[in-house]
């Protein structure tokens, strides 16, 4: 039988709720991104996933669930209105209801865990109806009487993953008090106002200055390669874990800096230089903005020339990048299109931005052993696969991993052809391991 084909919905207990913050406004900085890329890729780009119940909750403790988050969260209770002019704005409610749905198997012989994937699958394929649909949908899959599954998937519209964290961060607590962080429409408000529109302009000053000196294409022209057009490659070093942990204990550095700066040199040394890339912000380390559940996610201009520097230097100019990055990622994105409209005209092209870096790590790993990185050489592991079409030329993901570097390289080859992006991850190794 068809793994779409495979789950009944048997029921759907409506969930009533109600919370503050009604009212009509723009879309906030964040949200504007991730509603770009939403309609580029044609996803809603659903966060979430599949939970085993494993506690004996019943559904009682799932409608309360729904509820809670439906009422905490004004972003849970958000829908976009389109205007005839192609406008996007967002529309949050005081009230309403919304479902949980129960779902079991076709046939009760049925593996409860299968049954919540294709629940799950089939959610992730469906877009949101952005105009009248809650943008959190929650079920339970049931087996003989007893939850054991609970699948929930989020459109990206109304969190990114730090937001996620927020919410399970306050579901788990014994009392967490009123969530006061402000709403995306607090957000869009603030935003527009002196201060941040201040900000906006700094950053596009430092956006300009190497938008005008950068090369407009760091990866060159394309070429067929003879290889698979998109590639993925998993790569996994505990060799480069254990070397970028010493070398940010000597120096005093972040081993994010390290990992950045060995990367930077592995593409100089494939023939790629500098290192120009889209940095995947999430922008929580603003105060005010922590305990915001909304997309604050926005791309920062990362740019790292490593010719001719030592190691250390190489870590020291990685550490003033990816500063600045982090720094200069929080503006208006129309300002951001206008700069790069100018900036191209000036130049006679725009500068082409397809390369990116995702630190998607939430957590530090652990402190590695006494174990010489040289010994871990032998353990790196490297996975090549086919991709689907890729929008970035060259990506780079980096994972939570208690002990190794773990990274997914996705790659046009024609621009980085596969021998080159092989290359290119050995020799990142090489720089933090002799270093």
């Amino acid at each position: 039988m068809n793994r779409q084909e495979r789950t009944v919905l048997v029921e759907r207990i409506v969930v009533p709720f109600e919370g503050r913050g009604a009212g009509t406004g723009p879309l906030a900085w964040g949200q504007q991104q991730v509603w770009e890329a939403m309609v580029d890729i044609g996803s809603s780009l659903p966060m979430g996933g599949v939970v085993a119940v494993t506690d004996g909750r019943t559904v009682e403790d799932f409608v309360h669930e729904l509820r809670f988050h439906m009422c905490r969260y004004p972003s849970m209770r958000t829908l976009l209105r389109f205007g005839g002019d192609g406008t996007v704005t967002q529309e949050i409610f005081a009230e309403g209801e919304t479902a949980l749905e129960i779902h079991e198997g076709e046939d009760p012989g049925e593996d409860p865990a299968a049954v919540a994937e294709a629940l799950a699958a089939r959610w992730r394929e469906r877009k949101f109806d952005y105009d009248s649909e809650w943008p959190l949908r929650m079920g339970v899959v049931r087996h003989r009487g007893v939850v054991t599954h609970v699948v929930a998937l989020m459109c990206h519209i109304a969190a990114d993953l730090g937001g996620v964290e927020v919410m399970m961060r306050d579901l788990a607590a014994a009392d967490p008090g009123p969530h006061t962080a402000p709403s995306p429409l607090d957000l869009a408000r603030a935003q527009r106002e002196a201060g941040m529109r201040r900000h906006t302009a700094a950053a596009m000053r430092y956006w300009e200055n190497h938008l005008r000196a950068v090369p407009l294409s760091v990866l060159g022209d394309a070429a067929d390669n003879g290889d698979p057009t998109f590639c993925r490659l998993h790569w996994r070093s505990p060799a480069l874990h254990l070397a970028s942990a010493r070398l940010a204990a000597r120096l005093g550095a972040d081993p994010a800096w390290v990992l950045l700066a060995a990367l930077a040199t592995g593409l100089h040394r494939v023939g790629r230089s500098p290192f120009v890339a889209l940095g995947i912000i999430g922008n929580r380390f603003r105060p005010s903005l922590r305990e915001v559940v909304s997309p604050l996610t926005q791309d920062g201009l990362c740019v790292l020339d490593v010719t001719g520097a030592s190691a250390e230097e190489a870590i020291a100019r990685a550490r003033t990048a990816s500063m600045s990055a982090s720094k200069y990622a929080y503006y208006d994105p129309a300002d951001r299109e206008a700069l790069e409209e100018r900036v191209g005209r000036a130049r006679g092209a725009r500068v082409d931005l397809r390369v990116l870096y995702n630190d998607r790590r939430t957590s530090a790993a652990p402190p590695p052993g006494a174990e010489d990185p040289r010994a871990a050489l032998a353990r790196t592991q490297l996975r090549e696969e086919p991709a689907a079409f890729l929008g970035p030329k060259l990506m780079f993901h980096v994972e939570d991993s208690p002990d190794a570097v773990s990274l997914i390289m996705e790659v046009d080859t024609r621009y980085l052809a596969l021998p080159d992006a092989r290359r290119l991850l050995k020799e990142a190794e090489r720089f933090a391991v002799e270093a």
